[in-house]
């Protein structure tokens, strides 16, 4: 029962949260995007406390690829297949099919450095034990708080990765 509400939680949460976003940078948004940043949330979620060990650069890549992958499958449902027109990048250089297109990867990919902050920040609130606090593989002493959080997410964002 747990995992079903963190589940629920985090899925909810990504909904939410994405859909704010659109809202404030496109002026709206659409049913079929909220569903899909929930569904992108809870991966990326997932994904952020299986590689936290694992360096900023190359968990944001990871994200970025996931969130362009989604988008283009719902593109090519939505937009494509259903004729709903929710967007179209076909104006945007190389862009695939209108679906997705570069600007919006690197935009994904800066959008996953806050996405894995709150990713451990809602599993350290959610009580997971497996991935609290954990970047590049040092264990952050839960009772000091987000500013350690914070700090070491922070640290951990270099361009040695890269």
């Amino acid at each position: 029962m747990k995992k079903v509400r963190e589940t629920l939680f985090v899925f909810l949460f990504g909904a939410v949260l994405y859909s704010l976003i659109e809202v404030a940078f496109r002026g709206y948004t659409h049913w079929t995007m909220t569903l899909t940043g929930g569904f992108v949330f809870l991966i990326i979620y997932s994904l952020n406390k299986k590689m936290s060990g694992t360096g900023l650069v190359l968990r944001c890549a990871a994200g970025c690829a996931v969130i362009t992958a989604a988008e283009f499958i719902v593109g090519c449902v939505v937009n494509l297949w259903l004729d709903m027109n929710v967007w179209d990048y076909s104006g945007r250089p190389l862009n695939l099919m209108g679906q997705v297109c570069p600007l919006f990867c690197a935009v994904w990919f800066l959008l996953c450095i806050p996405a894995a902050g709150l990713s451990l920040a809602i599993a350290r609130r959610l009580g997971d034990k497996s991935a609290v606090g954990k970047i590049r593989g040092n264990a952050v002493n839960g009772s000091r708080g987000k500013s350690v959080l914070m700090r070491r997410v922070l640290q951990n964002f270099t361009f040695r990765d890269i």
